[in-house]
């Protein structure tokens, strides 16, 4: 009968180690398995997978344009069809969003788009909304309030 104290891995589940270096009759004594001489076979030995045997690499090959503005400003986006989870006349915020699942951090800015139909009134506080979404809420009886 099986018990938790006697069980175990199936056979072939383990394999022993290869034991280097334990004389001819191992199959890896000697250069253990590392050949003769050479880069490769030295302690500490071999090229990164990048490199291209001397050759200019590639990202050196490729010409580079343009550049990372580090002062930009990534929205966290959410659309009006993702809103309609919420009950109505309920307040939506960042911090409301990243509980449900929204968006992933309630401390970084959230914009809101107007895709798909909102139904319900919803009072809804974000950093920044497009046009559409505004007037979308707005006809559905809520209101979009920008902070930030």
């Amino acid at each position: 009968m099986l018990k938790l104290n006697n069980i175990g891995a199936p056979r072939g589940a383990t394999k022993s180690r290869k034991r280097r270096g334990r004389g001819p009759g191992s199959g890896l004594g000697k250069t253990s398995g590392r050949g003769h001489k050479g880069q490769k076979s030295r302690a500490g030995g071999g090229v990164p997978p990048w490199f291209e045997g001397g050759q200019m690499p590639l990202n050196r090959r490729l010409p580079k344009r343009g550049f990372t503005n580090i002062f930009r400003t990534v929205f966290q986006i959410v659309n009006l069809d993702d809103l309609e989870r919420f009950e109505a006349g309920s307040e939506v915020n960042a911090e409301v969003l990243a509980r449900s699942g929204l968006i992933r951090k309630a401390d970084r800015p959230v914009k809101l788009l107007g895709r798909g139909k909102l139904e319900k009134q919803l009072v809804i506080e974000v950093t920044k909304a497009s046009k559409s979404a505004i007037a979308a809420v707005e006809a559905a009886g809520g209101s979009v309030t920008l902070k930030g």
